[in-house]
């Protein structure tokens, strides 16, 4: 059945080609929320650029016809814009009723019961990204709906590792360093598997999918630390022969805090750029929240305004450094933080360069949308290696939530890839007081 459906301002930011994506519908946009998304305009963040793109897209619709009458879209979808509110005497009283800064909202929620009375036939949707407007649209008997079209599962539902019990010659021919077959398997390129015999913990083998679904390949044992580092838990191993491999181009990595992300991570880089020098330098991006904002009026250069974000990568390199110092295989020089072989900048300058032959890490890739993790993912240039960390569970970006924001929707998009590998840290490894806060609070 054809329907109505009101967008919302926050769901044309986090998406300016959002009018594409109905089908069979009219897809309303009141004439406020196209003036809200223009207060943005100016703006030299994400949000900036979709205002901007917003209004490109618009401007082209109008070569189609009056957007005021109605413009057919693909999909037998019609855009409509709104733009006199006065047809709609509920919405001009409640938008004057309302608060100046919820005005938006309220004519938003008018429209919609103006629309059901007009024509109780065809169903309303309000589509905002704003829970509370949601609360208040059911209250009030309207249908209102989140912005799903780029919503992936939860990243918790996809950790990128397996356990399959097979018989034991199994086993042993991957311990001898065989490939093995597995029947009623079927894995995604790259996934790790933890063989095991049925009803026996050891012997086990380590092993991961190749091109053949069916086929696992043993993972190679590393007697060494790296960088002073050594894998705590079999998530941990597996993620750092993912970070090691330079056959594996992009590298996901998502878990809850203390899992060792970073730490892994930053220590796989370094390991990469002084011990095998395979990459002219280890480049560690953190987004400044919200990302692209300037970040500020803080004394000092770059380097010092970048301190309190980057805070957390300046202690992972310090342990690291310190692991590194006992280890008989010492591979860091003693100043590194001055070492011109590493690199930690904010993501807000990014855009527009081509990073050929190195390592890059951006951290805390939950708080990124998916359009501005493709932005990220178009900087790598050849011989480059690319690792993204986060938490999903703890995102401070509020235009993405849970399932919406662009580490999960990299992780569900590239998990087919063979250049591309996810592992999801479930064991908290920094101490038992941070295992049991995660798990409990």
């Amino acid at each position: 059945m054809r329907r109505n459906v009101i967008l919302d301002t926050n769901v044309l930011l986090h998406d300016p080609k959002a009018v594409f994506s109905f089908s069979d519908t009219n897809v309303i946009v009141p004439i406020e929320v196209i003036e809200e998304v223009d207060s943005f305009k100016r703006d030299m963040t994400e949000l900036g650029r979709n205002s901007r793109t917003v209004a490109q897209i618009l401007d082209k619709l109008r070569a189609e016809g009056k957007l005021s009458d109605g413009v057919p879209l693909e999909r037998e979808s019609i855009l409509k814009v709104i733009c006199d509110l006065r047809n709609f005497p509920n919405a001009s009283s409640s938008g004057r009723a309302g608060r100046e800064g919820r005005a938006t909202e309220n004519r938003i929620l008018s429209l919609a019961l103006q629309m059901q009375k007009d024509a109780p036939e065809t169903p309303v949707v309000v589509i905002t990204k704003n829970v509370n407007l949601r609360l208040k649209a059911d209250a009030l008997g309207i249908t209102a709906q989140d912005y799903d079209v780029d919503r992936s599962p939860d990243a918790d539902m996809y950790t990128g590792w397996h356990t399959v019990d097979v018989p034991a010659e199994k086993v042993a021919e991957a311990l001898k360093g065989l490939p093995v077959d597995l029947e009623d398997f079927e894995g995604l390129p790259n996934e790790y598997v933890l063989l095991r015999t049925a009803g026996k913990e050891k012997p086990c083998a380590l092993t991961r999918v190749g091109k053949r679904p069916d086929r696992v390949y043993p993972i190679p044992e590393r007697a060494e630390s790296v960088a002073g580092i050594r894998p705590l838990n079999l998530e941990q191993v597996f993620a750092l022969d993912a970070l090691l491999d330079d056959k594996i181009k992009l590298v996901t990595i998502s878990g809850k805090a203390g899992t060792g992300k970073t730490l892994l991570a930053v220590a796989a880089g370094l390991h990469k750029v002084f011990a095998e020098d395979e990459y002219n330098r280890l480049l560690i991006f953190r987004p400044t929240m919200p990302v692209g904002r300037d970040i500020g009026f803080l004394p000092g250069d770059i380097k010092e305004k970048m301190a309190p974000w980057m805070q957390p990568i300046y202690d992972a390199v310090e342990l690291i450094r310190e692991q590194d110092k006992r280890s008989p295989n010492r591979i860091l020089p003693q100043d590194i933080m001055e070492s011109e072989e590493i690199s930690i900048e904010p993501l807000t300058f990014i855009r527009g360069r081509s990073i050929p032959h190195q390592y890059i890490i951006i951290d805390e890739a939950q708080n990124l949308t998916p359009l501005e993790v493709k932005t990220v993912i178009t900087r790598v240039g050849n011989g480059t290696k690319i690792i993204l960390t986060g938490d999903p569970h703890q995102i401070d970006n509020p235009y993405v939530d849970s399932q919406s924001n662009g580490l999960v929707y990299l992780i569900n998009r590239l998990r087919h890839s063979s250049i591309a590998a996810h592992i999801g840290l479930m064991k908290g490894e920094r101490s038992e007081l941070a295992e049991a806060a995660a798990n409990l609070l």
